[in-house]
């Protein structure tokens, strides 16, 4: 009988272990593990000064994120209005460590950053693009993607975010390897037909650990800054001395991103426009159409697509070509062509309003100082006495206060301050 049970002992052991090899490999995962994995809610907590565990306030940290890329932007400077931008995207498949190959090491195919750093390039770069658009609307972007040890050229510089994305997603997938100096002589080609006037730019989102070129990079590197390009790298892997060689030769900048939402923060750094160089510091007038909106149902040659469309489209005032976006550049006549709605948006880069005072917590407890109980904007209740934050920002001038969400929204959306405006009415 012992030996029974030792044996019957035996095959449920076995049995368990059966099944939990085979639960790990293919058994459904419950909501509670997909939610500790998708989420990394261990991610969300801190140390306090005691040594106690606490959950990260999300919208503070935000906040606080949003306010130290204001800081950076709310200078008035000259500033380059119509940018003409090329983001590379680096595809490759392989990575050196101690100069040996580590084939099957897909560098953009990682999953250091969740769930793969192809999917996080996508993800950031897709946001960056509708977020560029929405504050410089007389710009215009292209896609380049390295594979294979070769650049191609996805988009042509345009002006319709959807096709960007739509062409990105196309095309993911590694492989190859990667060479940043024929990213930069494809660029470089494009880039050198631009305008005098026009804010020569590249974005590289770099994942390898090398780069493989047929010849001097240095002499590439050079031949950019004679071209005025101003380059910038994020890196998504270790620091690399070429790539921060080239922005510093470049006047760009190079950042490593640390995780998917440090990747992000530092991808949308990138949209506002930087200070223009010095030799770009000078005044210029620039021949610009507005066109009219086509009627609808008529059918007309867009000279953008080279196809037949019905209905919509636009005008050229001078040639009487068809397009379909705008801002574009005609390309019968080479007039630049934009609508009153994009000078409009254009014009908050030049008059960027005050950064809000952020109001101390001390404030609040304190009864001396009797700070209002809402926001001006939404007219929400701020947190009460006793909070760690006060939750509330004052504009220096008028002297309102507002939440954090509407600090955000009137800086990046609005561009004007309720409170002044309100006053100015008066």
């Amino acid at each position: 009988m012992g030996e029974r049970k030792q044996e019957g002992r035996r095959g449920e052991d076995e049995d368990e272990d059966e099944e939990d090899e085979g639960g790990r490999r293919g058994r459904r995962v419950e909501a509670w593990e997909r939610s500790y994995a998708d989420e990394r809610s261990w991610e969300d907590l801190q140390e306090d000064e005691s040594g106690l565990l606490r959950a990260v306030d999300s919208k503070k940290q935000q906040h606080d994120q949003y306010r130290r890329r204001l800081q950076c932007i709310s200078s008035r400077i000259q500033r380059g209005l119509i940018r003409y931008l090329f983001v590379v995207v680096d595809l490759s498949g392989y990575e050196v460590v101690d100069a040996h190959w580590i084939c099957m090491a897909q560098a953009a195919g990682h999953t250091d950053f969740w769930p793969s750093r192809m999917a996080v390039v996508a993800n950031g770069v897709e946001a960056f693009i509708r977020e560029f658009f929405d504050q410089n609307p007389l710009s215009h972007i292209g896609i380049v993607t390295i594979k294979d040890g070769i650049a191609h050229c996805l988009t042509d510089l345009g002006s319709s975010p959807d096709s960007h994305i739509k062409a990105l997603r196309a095309k993911l997938g590694c492989s190859g390897e990667s060479s940043l100096q024929n990213a930069l002589d494809l660029v470089r080609g494009y880039l050198s037909q631009i305008p005098p006037y026009g804010h020569r730019e590249v974005l590289i989102l770099y994942s390898a650990l090398s780069t493989c070129d047929p010849g001097d990079i240095m002499e590439t590197i050079q031949n950019c800054k004679k071209t005025k390009i101003r380059c910038s790298v994020i890196g998504l892997s270790a620091e690399i001395y070429i790539c921060k060689h080239l922005c510093e030769e470049t006047g760009g900048s190079y950042t490593v991103a640390l995780d998917e939402s440090h990747f992000k923060e530092l991808l949308l750094e990138h949209a506002p426009p930087p200070p223009a160089l010095a030799e770009f510091a000078v005044a210029n007038l620039i021949k610009m159409g507005f066109p009219q909106r086509g009627a609808e149902g008529v059918i007309a040659i867009c000279s953008c697509h080279k196809e037949a469309k019905i209905g919509g489209g636009y005008t050229c005032p001078r040639c009487k070509a068809r397009v379909c976006d705008l801002p574009i550049e005609c390309q019968i006549c080479g007039l630049t062509l934009v609508s009153s709605p994009h000078l409009a948006r254009s014009y908050h880069h030049l008059f960027p309003i005050t950064p809000f005072d952020e109001v101390p917590s001390s404030f609040s407890n304190d009864l001396v100082h009797r700070l209002p109980r809402a926001c001006f904007g939404c007219q929400q209740n701020f947190p009460g006495p006793g909070s760690k934050s006060s939750g509330r920002v004052a504009c220096p001038k008028c002297g309102r206060h507002f939440c954090f969400d509407c600090d955000i929204y009137i800086h990046e959306s609005l561009h004007n301050c309720p409170g002044c405006e309100s006053q100015r009415g008066s």
